[in-house]
């Protein structure tokens, strides 16, 4: 038997319907269980994502506590929590049932080739998760709260005749001060944006490797497109960060890195299917050689 022997698994419809079936309700008994699980420690999990909210709020001085304005609105934001948290934790279980599914309908060798990328995918989501809750969110944070204290201070610019700090008992220094008091599903939902941001542009590599091996994309391919891949990942900072251009050009640069790791990913792939096409006879140099 060679590695592309496919496993001896033939099943009728019905069979591989039950199979389904059955790897389903494991999958949702695995985040039910992990739903209720993070639920009894949902206000330490609050406590963790609004942290750096709570540290720019201490350096500033004011009062580090979030409000709430509706009767449930904290019950529901422990429960959203609770979902999201609930599926990172179940996810191994449920990416398992799903490979279960899958494999017997792969060679041998594609069941190696996936395998490695269907455990890096949940390690790069939560390495881009942990870079936006620990650089992206306490920078954007800061930006957005330390915004409330622009108009005064130009306020007092013109009021003090050049200076910052306007006299004592001057219009600039008797207005209304804004203070944050910061909604708990606001700012959650601020801080998850971020998270699942960057969660996601971590998987470029995977997507690309993954389009690689399928044939969609060449190295040299995503070489030339190297100009509008720029221009797609500035778009891209752009919508899914606040008008900081701090916090784009830190997305940018963190995507824009990820997209030359996968160049290079791509490119390994690209040689291995040339190797292969070699040893066996198949290879074309006019055809296959272009960007290997």
């Amino acid at each position: 038997m060679t590695d592309d022997d496919i496993d001896d698994s033939s099943a009728p419809l019905i069979e591989h319907l039950a199979e389904l079936r059955t790897r389903l309700i494991r999958s949702v008994l695995a985040f039910v269980i992990a739903m209720v699980a993070c639920f009894t420690v949902a206000e330490p999990l609050l406590d963790f994502l609004v942290q750096p909210i709570a540290e720019i709020l201490r350096a500033r001085g004011e009062d580090p506590r979030l409000i709430f304005t509706a009767p449930q609105e904290k019950f529901f934001v422990l429960v959203r929590i609770s979902i999201v948290m609930g599926f990172g934790l179940s996810f191994p279980v449920i990416a398992h049932q799903m490979w279960r599914f899958v494999a017997p309908g792969l060679y041998k060798s594609e069941q190696k080739a996936f395998l490695p990328f269907i455990i890096s995918s949940p390690v790069l989501f939560l390495a881009g998760a942990a870079f936006a809750q620990y650089v992206v969110t306490p920078m954007a944070m800061n930006f957005f709260i330390g915004f409330s204290d622009a108009i005064p201070a130009l306020a007092n610019l013109i009021a003090g005749d050049g200076n910052f700090e306007a006299p004592a008992g001057s219009p600039a220094q008797e207005e209304l001060k804004t203070v944050f008091l910061g909604s708990v599903r606001e700012s959650l939902d601020l801080s998850l944006k971020f998270i699942f941001a960057f969660g996601l542009c971590f998987q470029l590599p995977v997507l690309l490797t993954l389009m690689g091996k399928a044939g969609l994309v060449s190295a040299q391919a995503l070489r030339e497109m190297r100009k509008y891949a720029i221009v797609g990942i500035l778009t891209l900072a752009a919508l899914v960060t606040p008008p900081d251009v701090i916090t784009q050009v830190i997305l940018f640069t963190v995507v824009y890195a990820l997209y030359e790791i996968s160049i290079f990913l791509v490119a390994r792939v690209d040689r291995q299917r040339a190797r292969r096409l070699k040893e066996e006879g198949l290879w074309d140099e006019e055809v296959d050689g272009h960007g290997v």
